[in-house]
């Protein structure tokens, strides 16, 4: 039996921490057990411990629970940019020295960062943290497009629900491929998803550029990106030369031309597959790709998931 000890700390989510539940100490089998774990939930001390989530938890154990704990799982809390007090960081690094396995899921990842414990490995996070995360710990090779990270002994999930991808994960790895399965299916969610935190990240919108001669095209280019075939389009509808326009729109958009006009076709495939039942090659047409292998790569590129995928994913 595996000693996993889940940290809870003041704010912590409990959305976060209950992926950790269902993975670790509910089972299924006739029991509610889990097989092969044995869960403990710590705080900085016995006692309350405040959550954002309408309620207080009461936990038995303090710190000491990590002295012998083999996973450590460290959720989210609500203040992720502020370091947990001293002692906590301490026996997070006394725990990974004796060779724990570390594991933090969502904004968790703050914490194993505060101590030092992400330094020069690969990490993920909440994609909306993704921008602070890289600003405060440099040092952390942040890959914001994955699900989770399995780095050996440090693990690391996206945001909120891949908290379970990950501990599907961990299952997997330690109990093996069939464990795995009837956990995910217990908790009527499939044994591996699909893509990675990137497909549910916002597409963003057409950029705004000052009034002038390029509004009125990029305008017309986001509206119809099937009837821009190419670059020296976009310069014609501009009535420019396209070594001008490619010159004015670095200047005021950023980037090419043909990297926006990318962009955009993607924007629009990926409102196709989640809004409509079209086929695929109708969507890659309609988006104005030239073919379905070309909107698989471009979608790929910007989601980590194929069409198919992406449709199951996000169908509304």
């Amino acid at each position: 039996m595996r000693q996993v000890v889940a940290l809870a700390l003041d704010g912590v989510m409990t959305f976060d921490l209950g992926c950790a539940v269902q993975a670790f100490r509910h089972g299924p089998d006739a029991t509610g057990q889990s097989a092969g774990f044995e869960m403990r939930t710590c705080g900085l001390r016995p006692g309350p411990v405040w959550t954002p989530n309408g309620f207080d938890l009461g936990v038995e154990h303090g710190l000491a629970a990590l002295e012998t704990a083999e996973i450590v799982v460290v959720p989210g809390i609500a203040l992720p940019t502020l370091a947990p007090p001293p002692e906590v960081l301490d026996a997070l690094r006394a725990a990974a020295a004796r060779g724990a396995t570390m594991v933090s899921i969502c904004v968790g990842a703050f914490v194993l960062a505060h101590a030092g414990l992400l330094d020069g490995r690969p990490a993920t996070t909440h994609w909306g943290y993704c921008a602070e995360f890289a600003r405060m710990f440099p040092a952390v090779r942040l890959r914001p497009e994955a699900l989770y990270v399995d780095d050996g002994t440090v693990l690391s999930s996206a945001g909120l629900s891949a908290g379970l991808d990950l501990c599907l994960h961990l299952v997997r790895r330690e109990l093996g491929a069939q464990a795995a399965a009837d956990l995910a299916r217990w908790n009527v969610t499939p044994p591996h998803r699909e893509g990675g935190q990137a497909q549910y990240i916002p597409a963003a919108p057409p950029p705004r550029t000052e009034a002038g001669a390029l509004a009125a095209t990029l305008s017309w280019a986001a509206a119809n990106p099937a009837a821009v075939p190419d670059v020296p389009a976009l310069a014609a509808h501009a009535l420019m030369s396209e070594r001008t326009f490619v010159r004015r729109f670095a200047a005021l958009v950023g980037g090419t031309p043909r990297r926006w006009l990318d962009a955009q076709r993607t924007l629009r495939a990926r409102q196709l597959l989640e809004t409509t039942d079209l086929p695929v090659e109708v969507v890659a047409a309609q988006a104005g790709f030239g073919s379905v292998t070309a909107l698989r790569g471009h979608l790929r590129a910007a989601t980590g998931s194929t069409p198919a995928a992406y449709r199951r994913a996000l169908r509304r």
